[in-house]
């Protein structure tokens, strides 16, 4: 135990220290979408994220939306547990037979008006999937896509344009 306190305290603190990055065009577009969401949408809008049967590709770039990095909080997207307080649905994967049902309810249960986002290239045509016995294929095969936002997956830049699109209809 003395050896490895002794360790400790001779080697010290081995990382480096951290430069925040900056971007500007994360910057500049946080500020668009914010000024439409403060202007149509009273400050915030909710969005309720769906796995229809991805392979968690799209996911991990729609969590880093909520990183340190992206932090959507700040410019007023936020998301939600339940579809009851969803402004927008963000489906990803190609909508499996056995999710079919779930989120068909999802869609049901989030109020009017809602939109709907199939996210990444399996939930814009099926992807390599397609229609099969496992797999209904697109969303747009499921429920109504208002917005689709193509990529494998898509990164959270793309996402962020895509949202502003849908808000700009």
């Amino acid at each position: 135990m003395l050896q490895l306190i002794k360790k400790i305290l001779t080697t010290g603190v081995v990382t480096e220290k951290y430069k925040a990055p900056k971007d500007d065009e994360l910057e500049q577009l946080g500020i668009q979408i914010k000024r439409h969401i403060d202007k149509s949408f009273s400050g915030s809008i909710a969005i309720r994220a769906v796995d229809a049967g991805s392979c968690n590709g799209c996911e991990l770039e729609i969590h880093a939306l909520n990183n340190p990095f992206y932090d959507i909080e700040r410019f007023g997207i936020h998301f939600v547990a339940s579809p009851r307080h969803a402004d927008v649905l963000l489906v990803t994967g190609p909508v499996s037979r056995h999710m079919q049902t779930a989120l068909l309810r999802t869609y049901e249960a989030t109020p009017n008006p809602k939109w709907v986002i199939a996210v990444g290239d399996c939930a814009a045509c099926g992807g390599e999937f397609g229609i099969s016995y496992a797999s209904c294929g697109a969303v747009t095969n499921v429920i109504p896509v208002d917005m689709t936002i193509v990529g494998c997956p898509p990164t959270p830049l793309a996402l962020l344009k895509g949202l502003l699109g849908l808000i700009n209809k």
